[in-house]
């Protein structure tokens, strides 16, 4: 008999032991992963509630100012030489984890030159940068969605 022959195949009872050992395994993690996707899918589906208005913060660059402006939804908005329209706002409800989300409409305006769409899309409070506009002047940000009934979403 080899030395090495403690290292060769499996027995029959060890290999049938240890595949039926990872097939339980197998299933559990499987049973773990649909029970915890089941889970997290009711806090997925919650509806956010929409806003009146969007905070939005303002940085001029070349003049280093910060300013906060409260734009209406469907309204349009002027900062220095951009209009924002805000489209959509909308933020979670307070037992949520806090989140405020707004579709804008960037336009830039400068005289003698056509309108030129500067950003068009979704900015979020909480990552200002996932979805940043470009623009050598002005930076625009989102804080809040507003509305009526209340005075802030707490996002």
């Amino acid at each position: 008999m080899s030395r090495y022959a403690a290292f060769g195949p499996p027995a029959a009872t060890g290999y049938r032991f240890a595949m039926t050992t990872f097939t339980i395994l197998l299933r559990s993690a499987a049973l773990s992963l649909t029970l915890a996707a089941g889970a997290v899918a009711p806090a997925a589906a919650a509806t956010d509630v929409t806003g009146d208005k969007a905070v939005l913060q303002w940085l001029d660059k070349v003049t280093a100012r910060v300013s906060t402006v409260t734009a209406p939804v469907g309204q349009k908005t002027r900062i220095g030489n951009l209009e924002i329209l805000v489209r959509a706002c909308r933020y979670r409800p307070p037992e949520e984890t806090p989140e405020s989300a707004a579709f804008l409409d960037i336009t830039e305006i400068e005289p003698g030159a056509p309108a030129r769409e500067v950003f068009r899309g979704w900015m979020f409070a909480s990552s200002p940068a996932l979805s940043a506009m470009e623009h050598p002047i002005y930076d625009v940000w989102v804080l809040d969605c507003l509305s009526r009934d209340d005075t802030s979403s707490t996002g």
